[in-house]
């Protein structure tokens, strides 16, 4: 795991804290060689925050030398632009009102508040100090606020430990040891886990790609290895370094949290699963048609239409035939999959896909009772399951306005699969990466049709894994230990 540092101008600034031999002076940093590969955490406490104070220069040069440091050079400059004007502009509505809501008691018409880490004493700003910490990412951010007819943020500035009062100082280092929960047990003597892996959820997710039970069987598997294994939210973003690895356990998307985490992580030398190269090619059913084409993967035959053609109907019609399947790039468990019977259909269907994309994929309609799920990881098959459709539909997934409703799954060993199953499987994994991928193929007697790769397939308890079991976990493991290991 990373080493964490922390830089203070003078030793009595971290007089008031747990004694931890890694808080050194700007010059003792600078003179303090890492171990070979060892990625490094710097939280940077120098009282000078102004351009070319000790502050900005401890960022400047941590950056530098390559190690993970908060605040950021670019935090440093948000300070110095007019980005802290413009912070009153930016804050949400909701979030004003809810500050708003939060201070209705307070009688004085001005305000301040210490943010540490993105926390705060005051309970009822939890999510305006977040909001603000997303945007201003410093340990100590000092807001003042002021009301006028209402609530507003007045300045923002960079905080001072040395300046803190007692109460204050206790409050900061409760929430430092729990923004960097590892700092009080850095390389013991004793130490119980040699990796630490991050593994990535959101509690509320509707469909998420694991199971309580199955990410408790995970854990369970990582111990017995020596990974101490932390479930994180995305909020939890600016910790990434405190880990060796990221294991991502909710629905994946570009233009989402997910992306940008697998992004951070992968910056932050962290082994990552899904990696953000995987959700990028995965994550769009065009882009994959278009690779699976140069590299003969079988597929459904297929065209791609545009919103400025005028001649999508015909051209479709006539070369996959009615019923057709329309597909928009970036759909995920059946959604924005429909199947069209008529060319009536066909027309008011498109139009309304081409709302939400300028390029619809169709596909010729095959109709199987099942789907095979083939799970590869790092280039081998690890787990083999049959989706069955939805009862009285052709999709695995039937989505009402009430609930979702899915077909049955059938679990087998590896070695049952259909020797021309698993190769298109394995085939369409190359040209992505080498990641864990959950591979749809439709089988028609000798025939096989990749329908998609899954950059973040489910591995659900009594399904995935009815078959492997406990060892299912132990290779997820295993790879994850390789990955981390390459990269030391």
């Amino acid at each position: 795991m990373a080493k964490l540092i922390i830089i203070v101008d003078k030793a009595q600034d971290w007089a008031p804290f747990h004694q931890y031999d890694g808080v050194m002076s700007l010059p003792a940093y600078l003179k303090w060689s890492v171990k070979q590969k060892q990625r490094v955490r710097v939280i940077n406490l120098c009282r000078q925050s102004h351009y070319l104070g000790s502050g900005y220069y401890c960022s400047l040069l941590a950056e530098a030398r390559g190690h993970n440091v908060m605040p950021s050079v670019r935090a440093f400059n948000k300070f110095n632009r007019h980005e802290i004007a413009d912070i009153a502009d930016e804050v949400p509505l909701a979030l004003l009102q809810q500050l708003n809501k939060a201070l209705t008691d307070e009688t004085a018409s001005q305000l301040t508040l210490n943010i540490y880490f993105g926390e705060t004493e005051h309970k009822a700003l939890k999510k305006v100090a977040s909001f603000l910490f997303e945007a201003f990412p410093v340990p100590i951010l000092r807001v003042e606020l002021q009301k006028k007819t209402s609530w507003q943020v007045k300045t923002l500035k960079i905080g001072s430990v040395n300046k803190l009062t007692e109460t204050e100082q206790s409050l900061f280092g409760n929430i430092l040891e729990k923004y960097s929960h590892k700092i009080w047990r850095l390389e013991p003597t004793n130490r119980k886990f040699k990796y630490d892996l991050a593994v990535l959820v959101d509690p509320k997710e509707k469909f998420p790609p694991c199971t309580p039970k199955s990410l408790e069987l995970f854990v369970r598997a990582a111990k017995k290895a020596a990974m101490d294994v932390e479930q994180i939210t995305a909020k939890d973003i600016h910790r990434l370094a405190e880990f060796d690895g990221l294991f991502i356990r909710e629905t994946t998307a570009v233009n989402h949290h997910t992306f940008y985490m697998a992004q951070k992580a992968e910056r932050e030398g962290l082994a990552v699963i899904d990696d953000p190269s995987s959700i990028l090619r995965c994550g769009n059913k065009v882009y994959l048609h278009t690779l699976f084409e140069q590299h003969k993967v079988p597929m459904p035959d297929g065209l791609m239409l545009f919103k400025q053609d005028e001649d999508n109907l015909e051209r479709a019609a006539d070369s996959l035939g009615l019923p057709l399947v329309l597909k928009i790039p970036d759909g995920s468990f059946s959604r924005g999959v429909i199947k069209v019977k008529t060319l009536t259909e066909f027309r008011s269907t498109l139009a309304t896909l081409f709302e939400q994309s300028a390029i619809i994929l169709a596909q010729r309609y095959t109709f199987t009772e099942y789907d095979w799920r083939i799970g590869v990881l790092n280039g081998q098959a690890i787990f083999a399951c049959k989706y069955f459709m939805a009862r009285n539909h052709w999709q695995i997934y039937k989505h009402g306005k009430a609930k979702t409703e899915s077909g049955g799954f059938s679990t087998c060993a590896v070695n049952e699969v259909p020797a021309h199953v698993l190769d298109a499987a394995i085939r369409a994994c190359a040209p992505i990466g080498d990641s864990l991928y959950g591979v749809d193929v439709k089988q028609d007697g000798e025939k096989v049709y990749v329908i998609e790769v899954n950059d973040n397939p489910n591995i659900d308890d009594g399904v995935e894994d009815l078959h492997l079991g406990n060892k299912l976990y132990d290779i997820l493991v295993e790879d994850f230990i390789r990955r981390i290991e390459l990269k030391r």
